[in-house]
């Protein structure tokens, strides 16, 4: 299994109400968050070149708890991508509910929801994003900084973090200097350095090879175990479907829960 992250997980704030805490894991030494997401009949469609309403999806409900890791698996186009958008945030459904903790997501302002993107929510994608001009650690500082953290402190906790991914060798390289998997690992460390109480990760390891998409997946499924978060990996790899906690299989615009073998 990959190093867990070092970082001290603050209690978190969201614009007057916090998210709760279920005290501290004795083996990890912090707080946890518990905060569950729940998703209600979620509806999405798009038009098509021609015209038309392509429903993407047809009424999506399921639930995650804290300190879970949930696979979502499905082929390309399913709508994987599209789901996790509407959890995030990132684009608005037609019809249903998204609530994570006490925060409506469906309901929310473009600025509330912006806020509570920054504070709570992780994002890693299958292209790392990486800004070329910075640094491995000035990439992971990032977050903390536009959060208004002191550089110095920002600084130290992204070094912290690289090194509990085994990059720290890298820290003051370009990013451009770095191989792919070494990339995408400076992308979750950038992704978690905030201690986000949601993880969505799409295809986040779809460039990598077998090793390194393994290294990443139970990366994030052991963050969500240690830190009482909730991690939501899209995927069209069933073997690493099989690390988290949970199934959830898209097809037709629905999902349902998939036995772990």
């Amino acid at each position: 299994m990959s190093p867990k992250s070092n970082v001290q997980c603050p209690t978190s704030q969201t614009d007057g109400r916090t998210l709760s805490v279920r005290g501290r894991d004795p083996d990890v030494g912090h707080q946890t968050l518990d905060v569950g997401l729940s998703v209600t009949d979620l509806r999405k469609s798009f038009s098509s070149p021609a015209g038309e309403r392509l429903e993407v999806l047809r009424g999506i409900s399921f639930g995650a708890d804290a300190g879970e890791a949930v696979a979502i698996i499905g082929a390309s186009g399913a709508g994987k991508s599209t789901l996790l958008h509407l959890i995030g945030g990132l684009d608005a459904p037609d019809h249903g509910r998204i609530v994570l903790g006490p925060f409506e997501v469906d309901r929310a302002s473009p600025a509330t929801l912006a806020r509570f993107r920054r504070n709570h929510i992780g994002l890693v994608f299958q292209f790392h994003h990486l800004l070329s001009d910075l640094n491995a650690t000035e990439n992971v500082a990032l977050p903390l900084m536009i959060a208004r953290t002191g550089r110095r402190e920002a600084m130290t906790r992204a070094v912290q973090s690289l090194e509990s991914l085994a990059l720290g060798s890298r820290v003051a390289h370009p990013v451009g200097h770095l191989s792919g998997g070494e990339q995408q690992r400076v992308a979750v460390c950038r992704a978690l350095i905030t201690q986000p109480s949601l993880v969505l990760a799409d295809e986040p390891t779809g460039n990598l090879d077998a090793s390194f998409a393994e290294e990443i997946a139970e990366t994030l499924v052991a963050y969500a175990r240690s830190r009482g978060a909730i991690v939501l990996l899209a995927t069209h790899n069933e073997r690493l479907a099989q690390l988290c906690d949970r199934i959830l299989v898209l097809k037709d615009g629905r999902v349902r829960e998939a036995e772990r073998v």
